[in-house]
């Protein structure tokens, strides 16, 4: 079998090594063995893209920056920094970040930069959702990774915007259900079935998005 390290489908090796995890039963030296295996993969995945990682590094730098000496601050910009560069694989056959993938990881840090949770902030990453994606599709750099971003973007920042800024128990309660819990599931199922499941078809994330358009317009109009 391909070592993992060597394999060029990034999917196909978060499968061989979720399989093997499996098989031994999510043992903690496999999962520690699964860790290292991963954790080398990404290493050598991003030195592969010296240019992504640079533009990446130097995006997050800015964020980094505009971020100090508030909260949840330089730590929030710090944790998107090391998901992305250890995804940067999912690229592919790309070997620079696209501008909707920047737009992407932008929304993703709101909640640390300046104006991030005023009371536009939830309209502001409705805006940069819709304008990632239609930017994605037009420039044709649609991509794994362009698709993982978004989704833990997404579960990111509206489940801290809910969680900080809304009073309605239900509300709340809708936002974990609607970003956290799937990122949970997905997690729990691929370690149960030893493999990843497939992304949601866009009909399941209808409920997600009239919730986004709920809590923006909600959080535009608190007093």
């Amino acid at each position: 079998m391909e070592p993992v390290s060597a394999m060029a489908d990034s999917r196909a090796a978060t499968n061989a090594l979720l399989a093997e995890l499996r098989e031994d039963r999510l043992a903690p030296e496999a999962v520690v063995r699964f860790v290292g295996q991963a954790a080398h993969r990404s290493l050598l995945q991003a030195a592969r893209r010296p240019r992504a990682l640079a533009e990446l590094t130097a995006l997050h730098a800015v964020l980094y920056t505009l971020a100090v000496g508030r909260r949840p601050g330089p730590g929030w910009v710090a944790a998107s920094w090391v998901l992305a560069a250890s995804h940067l694989g999912l690229l592919e056959h790309r070997t620079r970040l696209a501008p909707a993938d920047i737009l992407t990881l932008l929304r993703a840090n709101l909640p640390a930069l300046p104006g991030g949770t005023g009371r536009a902030s939830g309209v502001l990453a409705v805006g940069l959702d819709l304008a990632d994606g239609r930017l994605a599709r037009h420039q044709g750099t649609t991509s794994p990774f362009g698709d993982y971003a978004d989704t833990f973007a997404d579960a990111a920042f509206w489940t801290w915007l809910t969680l900080r800024h809304e009073p309605n128990p239900a509300v709340r309660a809708a936002a974990i259900a609607a970003w956290a819990l799937p990122v949970v599931t997905v997690t729990g199922l691929a370690l149960r079935r030893g493999t990843m499941p497939e992304r949601p078809r866009p009909v399941l994330l209808r409920p997600a998005a009239a919730l986004q358009a709920v809590v923006a317009l909600r959080h535009l109009v608190r007093r």
